[in-house]
């Protein structure tokens, strides 16, 4: 099971980019700690079925599923899925699986059963308690940067925020890169001090304009954002937020873009 839900290939990437566990004490060291693949295989298996963590089987990781949430926790406060998000991204730059002239940005609102960081009333469903979560992907839909808002907060809002959340991906010999040529954004993002600050970041502004017909043509490039708002959602614990800690949950949507660009690598890789 635990090679299933994380296999050799991913593993070997995760692994060296943990953080190093304290020396145990000479004496009474205590008990031995859990392994680190299984503490993962545990945190993929919620993130995939949704489950509570005091739910998880044993037998799927052969630990607790208390002690797989706070090795999120700790991992999320080192950056472990930031730079396993990273690499990924480079080594898919190294193998031309990247379009990153292009990048599209959406967000997608998902209902949060637990008042927490980062939720507030959506203005999409009812004033119910709700999450926003903003992606800005290439052009193929790889997502590139996430960031996690309440569900009554505007999508332009997080715009620049994701652009400086952009990654620099190397991968390829030269300068590595850091901004896109193009940007593609919905109506949600029309506004002219928007467009401004992409210009003075060099990046030019494909965004839809408010109060005008639809058939612009734009939507042939943003559709793929919407597919990657499928990929994420697949996994049942981002389809709706059970997370108080708004890193907690920040930190299970960096672990699904993980898995997303994993997925994109050829097998032999």
């Amino acid at each position: 099971m635990i090679e299933e839900l994380v296999p050799d290939q991913l593993w070997s990437r995760v692994q060296p980019l943990l953080p190093a566990r304290p020396p145990r004490r000479s004496r009474y060291p205590g008990r031995l700690p859990v392994d680190d693949r299984a503490a993962l295989a545990g945190i993929v298996f919620v993130l995939k079925t949704g489950i509570t963590w005091r739910e998880l089987p044993h037998e799927v990781a052969g630990c607790s599923g208390v002690t797989c949430w706070r090795r999120l926790r700790d991992w999320s406060e080192a950056g472990v899925f930031n730079a396993v998000h990273e690499l990924l991204l480079d080594q898919l730059r190294a193998l031309d699986r990247l379009d990153l002239n292009t990048v599209v940005v959406d967000g997608s609102h998902v209902r949060a059963l637990k008042r927490g960081a980062a939720t507030g009333p959506s203005p999409v469903d009812r004033a119910r308690t709700g999450t926003k979560h903003h992606v800005i992907t290439d052009a193929g839909g790889i997502p590139l940067a996430v960031t996690v808002t309440g569900g009554n907060r505007h999508d332009s809002t997080q715009l620049i925020p994701l652009v400086e959340a952009l990654p620099t991906i190397r991968g390829k010999r030269g300068r590595p890169w850091q901004r896109p040529r193009w940007l593609y954004g919905d109506r949600a993002y029309d506004y002219e001090h928007h467009r401004k600050a992409l210009r003075e970041r060099g990046i030019i502004p494909r965004i839809a304009r408010r109060n005008t017909g639809h058939g612009s043509g734009l939507g042939k490039v943003r559709w793929v954002v919407e597919r990657t708002f499928a990929w994420l959602h697949q996994y049942k614990r981002l389809r709706t937020r059970y997370e108080r800690r708004a890193d907690i949950h920040l930190g299970l949507l960096r672990l699904g873009c993980v898995l997303i660009c994993y997925r994109q690598l050829p097998t032999s890789f």
